[in-house]
């Protein structure tokens, strides 16, 4: 069933807090591509879902709350932070924002800024 856009984003982040990579891989286009600072870009949507898994690997608490979204046509930009622990358990935040771009009702393209990438 298409969404809107603005209810893709929403679904985008609790299904990256909840850890359904299952729903996450749906809401990717098969050629979705993912900037991610530090990274090589991420081609394809199984590419993409390995890195959450190798994410969540590392940090098994980790969740993001949007504090502001603008939906403007495919294009959406989300203002969140984050905080959560790394598998040492040392504590970790952060404050970003994301961009994503939809084609027919699907993540096309993601791209994320955040303030420290010491840890990456």
């Amino acid at each position: 069933m298409p969404v809107s856009n603005e209810q893709c984003v929403d679904q985008f982040f609790h299904f990256v807090n909840t850890r359904n990579l299952g729903r996450l891989e749906e809401l990717l286009s098969d050629t979705a591509e993912f900037y991610f600072p530090k990274t090589r870009p991420l081609l394809g949507k199984k590419h993409i879902i390995r890195f959450f898994k190798i994410l969540f690997r590392q940090y098994p608490e980790l969740k993001f709350q949007v504090l502001r979204k603008v939906v403007q046509g495919d294009i959406s930009a989300i203002h969140w932070v984050n905080h959560g622990s790394n598998k040492k358990g040392d504590p970790y935040s952060n404050e970003g924002v994301t961009l994503l771009e939809m084609e027919e009702n699907r993540i096309r393209w993601i791209s994320d800024f955040f303030k420290n990438t010491d840890k990456f």
